[in-house]
């Protein structure tokens, strides 16, 4: 039922309910910046524009506002959800509920109603023709279809979305100069449909005016913006990273949420690696799968380049044989893990931080790996030139470990700083007088007493140019030999330890009064904020330790001895990450640590979490 300014507009707000809701609602102050959008449509529809629009018009506007695509694993047709959160306290997490419903999707258009809170302001289109049946929520209808179809009847079904851009306008009251800036940006050089989408959104504002008798509580107000700010994506964030730290070569083989990771790559080396001659200082391989993409990485690394590709787990599962090879022979490269949901197939466009534990052991035998885990766009960033340094510098295979919340929804950013340090190349022999300075020389010799050997690389007139993955001593040579190979994978383990320090120290906020320690990693950064404030209300005094690389940090152990109690906070069904403190950490500090995990596929809910640590407090 629609909300016009009609007798049967009348007839409906006669109803009690109906009433009482929406006086209810006028008689409220106005909620500022404060407030959830989700939009129900199908994918392949062109709503991504309309979503982003919504999304950058706010954000023009100075206000804290962030995105959550949901979107289904097919091309097209199958049902995607978009979810806008407004929130001057900088809260990023999708949100407890919906304050205002956009539906345009008939699939799903019955629970996507049935599921709303009493007051949620419904904007649906009128065309679908589906029920709406809630005398407790306010409903405004628009026939957006035909609307749009009068603008462009080949482009009526993409243009529709456009005018529930213009219904969000009216109602939260965002600046016309936003939008106009928001459509510009997001049809950019295409002026035929920045005047067409416009147009739309324009009709769709006035029509919601002329015929909607509703004032809604929720507005957007302006802030001062950072005119140097900007929303980009983890994935793009990490590409413009691994281009100004000196990737020479990137293999990839599509698999999502990766696959962007590596086409940003490809997108910006001609602006930034460009040789001057029309070609590139970076080599793209689209390998024939995930296997093939890791040999190529180790390629790279043997003959002294910076090689790279970047997956998910399934890929990861596949490219086991050559990140053992890489451990053991000690060459260097890098594979960034983009995380969706498993096992298996999955849910293959949702969140989690099911990875961290196959990462951290991932091949046959004893392996270690070291693991970045930014939590921001600036650390994916960051991260993505880091990562390099420090792959050569210990001569192994590292990952970097992402999430699809992170990599693939946009996030505020200031800008990126530029690396302020040379490349950090490790231990290479490049001349006969350096190789004449080192005792005893030998590939897999440990001469300095931290588990790293001297390499050299092709092309520079030194032998060997060595890298073995079967047993060998010291100097390269094949071996059996028992004790041989026991000091051979001590050294590795003394390597991979002694990189702690060394790797991204852990962020801490810790509170004087010490009631209790979070640790947590990646993504949830953006919803720890929330919870932490959530349980400051319940009365405690909350410490929060964020890691950033494993092994993990001596920073985190001594997080856990300053808190009576701690718990380990994570996306995953198992608490893999305190399964690796159970196992690393001292006995007599496992009694303090508690586990709260949880995976829905979802990017995580501030209220989710704070109930399940208030749970596991409770039964200690």
């Amino acid at each position: 039922m629609v909300m016009h300014k009609t007798q049967s507009h009348r007839r409906y707000l006669a109803s009690s309910r109906f009433v009482r809701v929406l006086g209810t609602k006028r008689a409220m102050e106005k909620i500022v910046n404060d407030f959830v959008i989700n939009v129900a449509t199908a994918n392949g529809t062109g709503s991504q524009s309309s979503n982003l629009i919504i999304l950058h018009s706010m954000f023009e506007m100075g206000v804290p506002v962030s995105g959550k695509n949901l979107f289904p694993s097919n091309i097209s047709g199958l049902p995607t959800w978009f979810i806008i959160r407004a929130s001057d306290r900088g809260y990023q997490a999708p949100g407890d509920g919906t304050n205002i419903q956009i539906l345009m999707n008939k699939d799903t258009w019955i629970k996507d109603l049935e599921g709303l809170e009493p007051g949620t302001i419904v904007i649906y289109n009128e065309d679908v023709k589906m029920p709406v049946e809630r005398d407790d929520c306010v409903l405004l209808g628009m026939p957006m279809t035909k609307m749009a179809r009068k603008i462009n009847p080949k482009l009526g079904r993409l243009i529709a979305n456009m005018y529930y851009v213009g219904a969000v306008a009216h109602l939260l009251g965002v600046e016309e100069d936003a939008i106009e800036k928001a459509v510009k940006a997001q049809f950019k050089g295409k002026e035929k449909a920045v005047e067409l989408n416009i147009q739309a959104i324009s009709e769709g504002r006035e029509y919601a005016n002329e015929n909607w008798d509703f004032d809604c509580q929720f507005i957007v107000e302006s802030r001062d913006k950072d005119p140097d700010t900007f929303l980009i994506e983890g994935n793009e964030a990490i590409a413009l990273g691994s281009i100004y730290g000196g990737i020479s070569m990137l293999s990839w083989y599509p698999i999502t949420p990766s696959s962007s990771l590596a086409e940003s790559v490809i997108n910006w080396l001609p602006e930034l690696r460009s040789d001057g001659d029309g070609g590139s200082t970076c080599a793209v391989i689209q390998a024939e799968d995930e296997l093939a993409a890791a040999g190529m990485v180790l390629g790279a690394g043997w003959a002294g380049g910076r090689g790279m590709t970047c997956t998910s787990g399934p890929g990861i599962s596949l490219m086991s044989e050559f990140i053992g090879l890489f451990y053991f022979s000690e060459v260097p490269g890098v594979i960034w893990d983009v995380n969706r949901v498993g096992p298996s197939t999955g849910l293959p466009t949702r969140t989690q931080q099911g990875d961290l534990s196959m990462l951290y052991e991932a091949s046959h035998g004893d392996t270690q790996h070291i693991v970045l885990i930014p939590g921001t766009v600036d650390e994916c960033f960051e991260f993505g030139w880091r990562v390099f340094d420090f792959a050569e510098r210990f001569q192994t295979m590292v990952f970097g470990f992402n999430d699809l919340d992170l990599g693939m929804n946009r996030w505020k950013t200031s800008g990126f700083t530029y690396p302020d340090s040379p490349m950090d190349r490790g231990k290479v022999v490049r001349s006969q007088e350096e190789m004449d300075s080192i005792p005893e020389y030998g590939r897999y010799r440990d001469v300095d007493g931290d588990g790293i050997a001297y390499r050299t690389l092709p092309g520079s007139g030194l032998d060997p140019i060595l890298y073995r993955g079967t047993g060998h001593d010291e100097d390269g040579v094949y071996s059996e030999d028992p004790q041989v190979y026991h000091d051979a994978m001590a050294r590795l383990k003394r390597k991979i330890d002694g990189a702690r320090e060394h790797l991204p120290a852990p962020v801490i906020r810790e509170e004087e009064k010490k009631d209790l320690g979070v640790i947590f990693y990646g993504s949830m950064e953006n919803s720890i904020v929330e919870i932490d404030d959530m349980l400051e209300e319940s009365g405690l005094s909350v410490s929060t330790c964020r890691v950033r690389a494993l092994p993990l940090h001596s920073g985190v152990e001594d997080f856990v001895r300053r808190h009576d109690r701690t718990i380990v906070l994570e996306i995953n069904r198992d608490g893999q990450l305190f399964g690796i403190i159970r196992k690393e950490f001292p006995a007599e500090l496992i009694p303090k640590i508690h586990s709260v995990s949880y995976s829905d596929g979802m990017p995580p809910r501030a209220r989710v979490y704070s109930d399940m640590i208030l749970e596991v407090l409770e039964g200690l």
